[in-house]
């Protein structure tokens, strides 16, 4: 199973707001226990949705002024972000079926008339 790569403040705007594939940020901190149980459930997502979604990962601690930016309030939170806009948040630890279910309905490809 492969790790959530973890993202600093200055590769946020390239990585994150400047990529046409969506993009699932979860704001976290190695000391947080939902956290550490919530990134089995992304790196599964990932491997699943590889193709339609990148996830990565942000350390609240050492990217204090994106978590404020964003308005983070308590870890994990997860953001979704698409042609950089934040689109969709949650908070707190999410099993990988309500991941699915929150993400999916922005995921679907519209095909072009």
């Amino acid at each position: 199973m492969k790790e959530i790569e973890t993202i600093s403040e200055e590769e946020f705007e390239q990585r994150v707001l400047g990529t046409e594939k969506p993009v699932l940020v979860e704001f976290g901190a190695v000391w947080c226990g939902p956290c550490k149980r919530l990134e089995p459930e992304l790196a599964r997502l990932s491997q699943e949705w590889g193709d339609r979604l990148e996830i990565l990962s942000v350390d609240v601690d050492e990217a204090s002024d994106l978590a404020m930016q964003f308005m983070v309030l308590s870890v994990p939170t997860l953001i979704l972000f698409q042609n950089g806009e934040a689109v969709k948040r949650m908070s707190g630890f999410q099993p990988l079926q309500r991941l699915k279910e929150t993400l999916e309905p922005y995921l679907v490809v519209h095909p072009q008339d």
